[in-house]
């Protein structure tokens, strides 16, 4: 039997993978759900008031940015990936990719919702445009959050 080393296992890019995988998939899940949610509130408020579209676009804009959230960690933990990668490493990137792409799916939720509500508002009512940028910004900061915690845990170093 030759020499196991216990903190390289075979196995142990999987992690690391499905750090990257989980990273780019649920954030973009969220990105697309916040895009489609707005996009129906700004189809049927574009029917009444077609002059609102453009400033209606900002639901869609923010929802998108949390894909490019994901994609900076899924990038950051597949170029960490070498001949030298451990599990604790392995480990750590598992945690930023969930981090982020959790947090960016129910950010892209929230966007979703609140976009959806406040276009139809704000056409019906224009004074409810700053209540809707702020409470998308709100919503938009969950996904910021885990994109924090993400690139910590990602550029983690064993001490």
């Amino acid at each position: 039997m030759g020499d196991v080393d216990l903190d390289r296992p075979p196995y142990t890019p999987f992690f690391g993978a499905m750090g990257a995988t989980a990273a780019m998939a649920f954030s973009a899940l969220g990105a697309a759900y916040g895009t489609a949610k707005s996009g129906t509130g700004i189809a049927a408020m574009s029917v009444m008031r077609p002059e609102l579209i453009m400033k209606s676009i900002l639901p869609v804009v923010m929802a998108g940015i949390l894909a490019i959230y994901g994609l900076v960690v899924a990038a950051v933990i597949a170029n960490s990936i070498d001949a030298e990668y451990d599990l604790f490493k392995s480990f750590c990137h598992l945690g930023a990719g969930l981090s982020v792409g959790l947090s960016g799916l129910a950010a892209g939720f929230a966007i979703g919702v609140v976009g959806d509500a406040g276009v139809r508002g704000t056409a019906q009512q224009p004074r409810l445009y700053v209540g809707m940028v702020l409470v998308l910004i709100f919503a938009e900061v969950l996904g910021l959050y885990g994109f924090i915690v993400a690139l910590i845990l990602a550029t983690k170093t064993k001490n």
